[in-house]
């Protein structure tokens, strides 16, 4: 068969099989996601074997060390898996829940009520989780989802396809629910970006070229983050030892994810105090720091910051640092090179904390406390699709709540309209 009949038969499948996952009662959805998470903890050896088929291969092309952690599947990558599958099973069903209602004067009762998407399309990089993560919660959400996730994790996702697969059939529900491409030829995702009579929804997962490509060339609706450019404002009245904790666990803990903060800036009033003992454990962690002309006289050893680092996305352990004279400095900075993706303030001031959460306008926006959070376990979501940076019709991390949409239900007893 050729790659275009593939991922034809195969959304055409996954079709089929959202009309019956749209209509799945809750505790046969949750049995799967029971099911999948026990099987990939007793088939934990054959994955890492996969995984180790996809680690050398990545080790022999140069892979850089973020991409390489992104891709590296542990002892505890597999139990999370299996952990955020069983936190997902544990929500309540979104399918059915009534959103309003209402009641009109002439007697018809409105309601608006979930509903699955219906297909989901998602193309992604390096992650292998995303493969479990995205299979759960759109099962959970009652979507049948095609994966296609990137080469270079190619015999890793196929052995979690297989694990998910047979998962399904054992619970009774249609494993063309839950399909992977297992095509690594890039054509695959120009075929499944034209499936516009049978996907409803596709969501990129990956570096800015990735996006902009599925952006450019798909035919249909596409939910995206280009980059997570994320800050770290620390105001004149911060304090500064929680401070220093939450710069360094949002730019060292692991720099190469999109929530990592890629610029500090610093308030004028505290940067003398700040800046060298916060430099000083950066250097230690190995982070080169390009600041502003101000920075850098504080800070001589610093490389001096270009207009291209401004909005930069790093992935890696490099920090534009600048110092601004306030929250007006900080904020217009943020609107100009930011991406609405993740941005935090450290203040002790409860009325420019909340200047700061009213008028930046990002997706998650946090008050002392690291960028790192802006994820959809560590916000209770259990797992996550993705971070959204457009605002339809997701903005922030998606969860189960975000993979459904709505629709009207009306309740008459004979009305016409006149």
């Amino acid at each position: 068969m050729t790659t275009e009949s593939i991922i034809t038969r195969m959304s055409k499948a996954a079709r089929v099989a959202s009309s019956k996952m749209a209509v799945c009662p809750s505790q046969k959805k949750d049995e799967a996601l029971a099911a999948i998470a026990d099987a990939l903890l007793q088939k934990d050896s054959y994955i890492k074997e996969e995984n180790q088929k996809d680690l050398r291969h990545a080790l022999e092309t140069g892979m850089s060390k973020p991409m390489l952690d992104r891709l590296t599947i542990t002892d505890q990558t597999i139990l999370s898996m299996g952990n955020g599958l069983k936190a997902v099973a544990g929500f309540p069903d979104p399918i059915g829940s009534i959103v309003k209602a209402w009641r009109r004067p002439n007697g018809l009762e409105v309601s608006k009520v979930r509903i699955p998407i219906g297909v989901i399309g998602i193309i992604y990089e390096s992650r292998p989780n995303v493969t479990i993560d995205s299979a759960g919660l759109c099962l959970k959400a009652g979507n049948a989802v095609i994966l296609r996730g990137g080469s270079e994790a190619h015999h890793s996702n196929q052995a979690l396809s297989s694990i998910i697969g047979d998962a399904l059939t054992k619970t009774g529900l249609p494993p063309e629910a839950v399909q992977v491409i297992p095509i690594r030829d890039r054509s695959a995702v120009d075929f499944l970006l034209h499936q516009d009579e049978s996907i409803d929804l596709i969501i990129p997962r990956g570096g800015e070229g990735l996006i902009r490509f599925v952006v450019e060339h798909s035919k249909i609706p596409v939910l995206k983050h280009y980059k997570g450019v994320c800050h770290v404002y620390v105001d004149s009245d911060a304090d500064l030892k929680m401070a220093e904790e939450i710069c360094f666990n949002a730019k060292v803990q692991r720099p190469g994810v999109c929530n990592a903060m890629e610029t500090l800036l610093v308030h004028q009033a505290v940067a003398g105090i700040f800046l060298p003992e916060m430099s000083q454990r950066f250097s230690k962690a190995g982070v080169e720091i390009r600041g502003c002309p101000e920075t850098c006289r504080i800070l001589p050893k610093a490389t001096p910051a270009i207009e291209a680092d401004w909005p930069a996305e790093y992935l890696d352990l490099i920090l534009a640092v600048k110092i601004v004279s306030g929250m007006d400095e900080a904020i217009t900075h943020i609107r100009t090179y930011g991406s609405q993706h993740t941005d935090a303030v450290i203040t002790s001031d409860y009325q420019r904390s909340r200047r700061f959460v009213r008028e930046v306008d990002s997706s998650v926006v946090l008050v002392n406390a690291s960028t790192r959070f802006n994820d959809g376990g560590e916000l209770g979501l259990g797992a996550e699709i993705g971070v959204s940076t457009s605002k339809l019709h997701a903005f922030g991390p998606m969860g189960v709540e975000e993979l459904t949409t709505t629709k009207f239900v009306v309740f008459g007893d004979g009305q016409i309209r006149t």
